[in-house]
């Protein structure tokens, strides 16, 4: 008898992610990849239970296991009770990036990291990008960190699902952007323009350049503009994952004016 899709991805990779939020969404926008749950005793947690119902409603595995079982799977981290296996999402091709953007009904939003090598700045970078909303981000082949174990881990869920395309030439994917009508924009901190001045409301690839040395030559020329990040103390400059979080949530309020109401907590 042939193996089911789901039973199939179970001798392929896998990756873990933890927590209450991370593991609903993963059911939630893409409960195909989820392969199995983990969970400690739902019954005393309304939310644990929650996601029990909405992974058996799924047809995905559900094992309730002890706290020591959890912290074996995850590590050292606030896993709240709750684990999943997934499916990796694989990296996409310069090809797919393009197929996806010509497809939007919307502005474009993306985030373009020009040689971050430091995986946990990648992760971080990753979960900003969810958070605000990023369409894909897009990272060189060479001299890039690759979405391996440690970025999964920081990005705490959002690597499987914001996409990231890894390209062979990012300066010419910087020119076919704007060939589509997206603005690319540079954040340097040498930049005349205040990021707070700039229009990001349109088609935006937002640009971060690598740790320490920022963007490459080539990068920078491609730029539409470059923005510079306001500052008021003595620290001359910021960690590159943060200067993006910063950059993301300027266009995500810009984008969205209803996102400056209160969050729920």
């Amino acid at each position: 008898m042939a193996e089911s899709g789901r039973d199939a991805g179970r001798g392929a990779q896998r990756h873990v992610v933890y927590g209450m939020h991370a593991v609903a969404a993963a059911l939630s926008r893409a409960p195909e990849r989820v392969l199995e749950l983990w969970l400690k005793e739902p019954r005393a947690d309304s939310r644990a239970q929650q996601i029990k119902e909405q992974a058996e409603a799924a047809g995905v595995s559900v094992q309730i296991v002890a706290p020591a079982a959890l912290e074996k799977l995850t590590g050292e981290v606030a896993h709240q009770g709750v684990a999943a296996a997934l499916r990796p999402l694989a990296p996409w091709s310069e090809d797919q990036l393009f197929a996806h953007l010509d497809q939007l009904t919307r502005p474009a939003f993306l985030l373009v990291l020009d040689g971050v090598t430091d995986p946990h700045n990648l992760g971080a970078c990753l979960r900003s990008a969810d958070a605000a909303g990023v369409d894909a981000i897009v990272i060189p082949k060479d001299r890039s960190a690759s979405v391996d174990g440690v970025v999964r881990k920081v990005a705490a869920g959002a690597a499987e699902f914001v996409p990231v395309a890894a390209v062979t030439n990012l300066a010419r994917t910087l020119e076919s952007l704007k060939q589509r009508n997206i603005w690319v924009v540079g954040l340097d901190g040498a930049a005349e323009k205040n990021l707070y001045d700039a229009d990001l409301t349109g088609a935006l690839a937002l640009v971060v350049g690598a740790e320490g040395s920022g963007m490459r030559r080539l990068t920078r020329e491609r730029c539409d503009f470059l923005v510079r990040i306001p500052m008021a103390g003595q620290v001359e400059s910021l960690n590159l994952s943060v200067c993006a979080g910063i950059a993301l949530f300027d266009a995500l309020r810009q984008r969205m004016p209803s996102a400056s109401k209160p969050m729920p907590l």
